[in-house]
């Protein structure tokens, strides 16, 4: 039995982490700003990534840290730094304190470019600390992640179920992956011996990965919808950025920030697992149905 010290349990893929780890029979200790329900398996840490106390009480008796928390959203670059950047250099600080060898970080496709946006720098900058560290570190990038609970995606879904899904950059690609897959991934290497210094970028396995319009068009059959897959230029994507910042609705998550990401050509996963050590297991529109029979069953659909 291996305990596991997880940021970013409360959130939505740190949500699949958490069940993934207890199936697993390891035990946990969990970070988390607020009180949160008992749960066999579980210690919650009260505390934040700014607090070097419970930093160093989320340690106490773990085996491998998994750092998963991190900023999406945020006003400016200032605070991408201070949430992704130097929430990984406390995190980092805290493991070494604490004689923890092993240390996953969850950073993102992103941080491949770190021009294109302000989150995309602060994942790289966060790498950049843990690449630079003594630690037995590995670094994880998944690309888009969708599964039960994760808002980011939800408005896909949503136009989708109106018939229509505006996709980014005509021509662009992009690797997906579904949560689930992602958590087993992540505990998969909480044990040294897999990926040990080094940087994967796991996905569903798709070769190439997709297509935007064709997982648009994916995401419609998951809603039982035939749908109108189309790219949005540029220019529009900006207005529809400005617009969804001042009315909200199903455009809200389609911050600035993000659009300069979005028009990128290239988020497909180069850097896989090889594919006899792990590959996901779920097949990716059977992932998709049961994300949307999700939503349907939380009243998002």
């Amino acid at each position: 039995m291996t305990v596991i010290a997880l940021t970013g349990g409360t959130g939505f893929v740190g949500s699949h982490v958490i069940e993934t780890v207890l199936a697993a029979g390891h035990e946990l200790r969990a970070l988390t700003r607020r009180p949160q329900p008992a749960q066999m398996g579980v210690t919650w840490i009260a505390g934040a990534l700014d607090d070097p106390t419970s930093l160093a009480e989320l340690m106490r008796g773990a085996d491998a840290v998994l750092h998963v928390a991190g900023l999406v959203d945020a006003p400016d670059r200032a605070a991408f730094a201070a949430g992704n950047i130097e929430g990984t250099r406390a995190m980092l600080t805290a493991a070494q304190t604490a004689g923890i060898a092993r240390f996953v970080h969850v950073s993102s496709l992103s941080a491949r470019e770190p021009t294109l946006s302000d989150y995309g720098w602060s994942k790289a900058g966060a790498e950049a600390l843990v690449a630079a560290s003594p630690l037995d570190w590995t670094i994880v990038r998944p690309p888009g992640v969708f599964g039960p609970r994760d808002t980011e995606t939800l408005p896909l879904f949503q136009f989708a179920a109106r018939g229509v899904t505006p996709m980014p950059a005509k021509g662009g690609r992009a690797s997906w992956i579904y949560a689930r897959d992602l958590a087993e991934f992540l505990v998969l290497t909480a044990d040294p011996a897999m990926f040990p210094r080094t940087t994967v970028e796991p996905d569903d396995g798709t070769p190439g990965g997709w297509e935007h319009r064709a997982f648009g068009r994916a995401v419609g059959t998951a809603v039982g919808r035939r749908v109108l897959a189309f790219s949005l230029p540029a220019p529009l994507l900006r207005t529809a950025s400005w617009i969804g910042q001042r009315v909200g609705g199903p455009l809200r998550k389609l911050t600035p920030d993000r659009v300069g990401y979005l028009l990128h050509r290239d988020w497909v996963s180069h850097a896989r697992p090889p594919a006899d050590v792990w590959r996901a297991r779920t097949d990716t529109p059977a992932a998709l149905a049961a994300t949307a029979a999700w939503y349907r069953a939380a009243g998002l659909l």
